[in-house]
């Protein structure tokens, strides 16, 4: 199992913010650091410096990190036009050697996209479909080819395939709860499918659901990475374990009954099923990213057990 770091900057956090964390979740010894990729500060918080760009802060990150993988959980695709995106996404993994993932969903949150004027249209699986034809596409035409597509969303016309990613197939994660679409994108395009913030019975119920999805399309489940992501609050006693919810705003009567939280010892039973329920990465969200003993405790006294 891997374990990387998640964070939610647009929660309020600078790049200098994001890349201590990020340094820090490097020489820990954690295999990746992912961000959302949002505008809009949500709930009670003070938003302050303002939000950055999830591509402009890894491109950052590319140069400023040497080991860890990086990347968007999930970047949405109501913000970007696919061909940009591809270009964006392939330069990043060159400035980083080859260490770029690229989360990519549909899309949920209609406020930011009304306070910044970006279009929310209420169907977005034909636009998400879409993105991940061209983006793959590009990456995938040879050299000295072009690429043509045209769909309802997006036309192009004799694209250049250019730059390629520094990887062979840049990983691309595909993540949710839906019974049907989600699953069926993720077998054809995915090379990780991802489930966030849900029960135990729901990840077990969703990961049956996607294998079944690869095997309907001649797909080897077993060439789909399972993942789960989750709030993670650890502490050693009940003052720091306090202290930690209420930095993020979270209910201390209700924050154990699906996340990963308690003491260390609890994290890591918590992540022992995971394990079991088939998930070959955990992200472990953590919001307060200033909290950077938090992490060191994590490293301490979770991880050792798990490896």
């Amino acid at each position: 199992m891997e374990f990387c770091i998640f964070t939610e900057p647009q929660q309020g956090a600078s790049y200098d913010d994001q890349l201590a964390q990020a340094a820090a979740t490097e020489r820990l010894g954690f295999d990746g650091w992912f961000r959302s990729d949002h505008f809009l500060a949500m709930g009670r918080t003070d938003p302050l410096p303002g939000p950055t760009d999830a591509w402009t802060t890894l491109a950052g990150l590319a140069r400023d990190t040497r080991r860890i993988r990086l990347g968007t959980l999930v970047s949405s695709a109501t913000f970007r036009h696919p061909s940009i995106l591809a270009i964006q996404v392939a330069q990043v993994d060159a400035m980083s050697d080859g260490r770029v993932e690229l989360g990519l969903g549909t899309g949920w949150f209609a406020e930011e996209h009304e306070v910044y004027g970006i279009p929310f249209p209420p169907k977005r699986f034909d636009l998400l479909e879409e993105q991940l034809e061209v983006v793959t596409g590009l990456w995938s035409t040879p050299d000295g080819e072009r690429f043509d597509f045209a769909g309802e969303h997006y036309t192009l016309v004799d694209a250049p395939p250019l730059p390629k990613p520094v990887q062979s197939r840049v990983p691309v994660i595909i993540g949710g709860a839906g019974p049907k679409r989600t699953p069926a994108l993720a077998a054809r395009f995915a090379t990780e499918f991802n489930i966030g913030f849900r029960s135990e019975d729901v990840v077990a119920e969703t990961f049956d659901g996607v294998r079944r999805a690869c095997e309907q399309i001649g797909r080897d489940p077993g060439t789909l990475r399972t993942s789960v992501a989750l709030p993670t609050v650890v502490a050693t006693d009940a003052a720091d374990y306090l202290r930690r919810l209420a930095a993020i705003d979270a209910d201390a009567d209700t924050f154990a009954e699906v996340n990963i939280a308690g003491t260390p010892d609890a994290a890591v039973e918590k992540l022992l099923r995971l394990l079991d329920l088939g998930a070959d990465r955990v992200y472990l969200q953590l919001v307060d990213l200033r909290d950077l003993d938090h992490l060191e405790l994590i490293a301490a006294e979770v991880l050792p057990h798990l490896r």
